[in-house]
Parts: structure tokens; C-alpha cells; sequence
């Protein structure tokens, strides 16, 4: 299944907000599986704030992984094998085995280090392949302006 189709079919949310959060870091993927890069996005929000499924899915994984609190929502109907997607560092609500609908709060933030602020760290990966969970996001359409002659854009006075 082709990814926009997914986004079409599965309806995704922001784990934190409304409104989007800011991305106080962004997606860079390493350049091979074990050398440095930021697999994920770091989305601004303070401790405590609730996180929030971003689709509908079933909690494979809550507890704490290197003294962080970590979960991941597998989401089923995504492929195979099925898109998964983690937070970090946050305090758990469900355990694993819980299905969730789409805005059901699933963890809260938790203070931790990964970001000079407080933040929550999204991942998206397909089996071991870490993709840019913002492609989950609605985003607003891409508008094109006409040019003026000569592929100049007219000036505005």
C-alpha cells in the first residue's frame, strides 16, 4: 500500500496539541543503520502534557528502554510489516496488548534529556527502517503562484 494512500485511509493526528506543535528538531536520517543521524522528530511539549495516538492502533511496547519511558503503537492495516510509531521519554498509560483509537491518550510526557527543553521524540519505522513520522501529518495543501514574463514572479508595489 502506497503511503498517501495510508494517510488517506488511517486519518492521522499530532501526538501532542491541538494546535501542531513546533519541531525543535528534525528528521535526518543516518546514512547507514548504525551510524549517527535523529531518527525521528523532537515536537516541543512540556512534562506532563498528554500524548495522543495519532491513528488507531494496539500499544506493542510501554516501559523503559536505556532509563527512558518508551511506547509504540503498531498500526494495523498499514502493510507489511505493519508502520510503527514511538515516543519518548514518557510515563505510560496503557500497557502492552491495549488498542486505541485515534486521540486516545497514551502516555504522558516525562522530563528527561533528549532535548536542551523539553520535548517529546516521535519515530515512525517500518519493520527496521526508520522513516519521517511527519508524513503522517495533515499538512495544509502546497498553493503554486503564476509567474510574471520570463518566469519572474511580479513585484509587488
Amino acid at each position: 500500500m502506497h503511503l498517501t494512500t495510508l494517510l488517506l485511509v488511517l486519518g492521522l493526528l499530532w501526538p501532542v496539541g491541538p494546535p501542531p506543535p513546533e519541531i525543535v528538531r528534525g528528521w535526518k536520517p543516518p546514512p547507514g543503520p548504525y551510524a549517527a543521524g535523529h531518527r525521528g522528530v523532537d515536537l516541543a511539549a512540556a512534562p506532563g502534557v498528554a500524548v495522543l495516538a495519532p491513528a488507531a492502533g494496539t500499544v506493542s511496547f510501554a516501559g523503559p528502554v536505556g532509563g527512558r519511558g518508551v511506547l509504540t503503537l503498531t498500526l494495523p492495516g498499514t502493510g507489511t510489516p505493519p508502520l510503527r510509531t514511538t515516543f519518548t521519554p514518557v510515563v505510560p498509560l496503557l500497557r502492552a496488548g491495549a488498542r486505541v483509537r485515534a486521540g486516545t491518550p497514551i502516555a504522558r510526557v516525562a522530563p528527561g534529556t533528549h532535548c536542551p527543553e523539553s520535548c517529546l521524540h516521535w519515530g515512525l519505522l517500518r519493520g527496521g527502517t526508520y522513516l519521517n513520522p511527519l508524513v503522517l501529518t495533515r499538512r495544509p495543501p502546497s498553493r503554486l503562484l503564476p509567474l510574471g514574463e520570463g518566469g519572474v514572479r511580479p513585484s509587488r508595489r
